[in-house]
């Protein structure tokens, strides 16, 4: 009898650990796998082809240019530069990634929007933000802080965040990321600016708007 229970509580405990070990990127079974985007001499491992080690050079664990600012004359203030799987190739299957964030004076803003495959570590370097996260049904509970330089805020996998400047002079972040390709869906892009179009009843039932408010949202992204 000792002995089922002992195997039950083994087996419990690996089922636990493989549900973990499968929630974020999976762990490099060898010491390099540089991304190639061609198929010859190449391995295909979690979404990305892999150079043989022996060709690979420091240059594929390189990037150069985070020192430089974003242009956030856009629709948001803000621009995301990314340095990711497809910036440094040798970051795939190590499950890290990196950003720097900048944000136009007065209400440059990286706007509501999910990461669905990372958690996100965020330090503010110049200025101040407003920023937050949105707990899963039911309780959509908002979680919020202003930041200043210096400040870290975590942005846990999956959930709903946006940052905010609310200074009067630029600001700029630099956040880690637990994926070498965390992704990103940026809300009102996906909600009113999908291609096709969604029905613009289901939306206007959804967010409890006039059908016409729906559709002129839907020529603004």
């Amino acid at each position: 009898m000792k002995g089922v229970q002992h195997f039950l509580v083994v087996f419990s405990l690996l089922i636990l650990g493989f549900t973990l070990a499968s929630s974020s990127d999976p762990s490099p079974l060898q010491d390099l796998c540089v991304a190639l985007n061609s198929t010859k001499h190449a391995v295909f491992v979690n979404g990305k082809l892999c150079k043989d080690p022996k060709l690979a050079t420091a240059d594929d664990f390189f990037f150069s240019g985070l020192d430089k600012p974003g242009n956030t004359s856009n629709a948001v203030g803000s621009r995301v530069t990314p340095v990711n799987v497809d910036q440094i190739p040798g970051l795939n299957t190590l499950g890290i990634s990196l950003v720097r964030i900048d944000y136009a004076p007065n209400g440059g803003q990286n706007p509501p929007h999910t990461h669905p495959r990372a958690t996100e570590i965020l330090v503010v370097t110049k200025g101040t933000l407003y920023v937050g996260f949105v707990t899963s049904n039911p309780d959509n509970r908002l979680f919020t802080k202003v930041l200043k330089t210096g400040d870290v805020f975590v942005f846990p996998v999956g959930l709903i965040h946006f940052q905010f400047n609310i200074g009067k002079t630029n600001a700029i972040a630099f956040a880690g990321l637990s994926s070498q390709n965390p992704g990103v869906i940026t809300i009102a892009n996906a909600v009113f600016g999908s291609n096709p179009a969604i029905n613009s009843e289901v939306l206007a039932k959804a967010f409890k708007l006039d059908k016409k408010m729906v559709e002129y949202l839907q020529t603004q992204f």
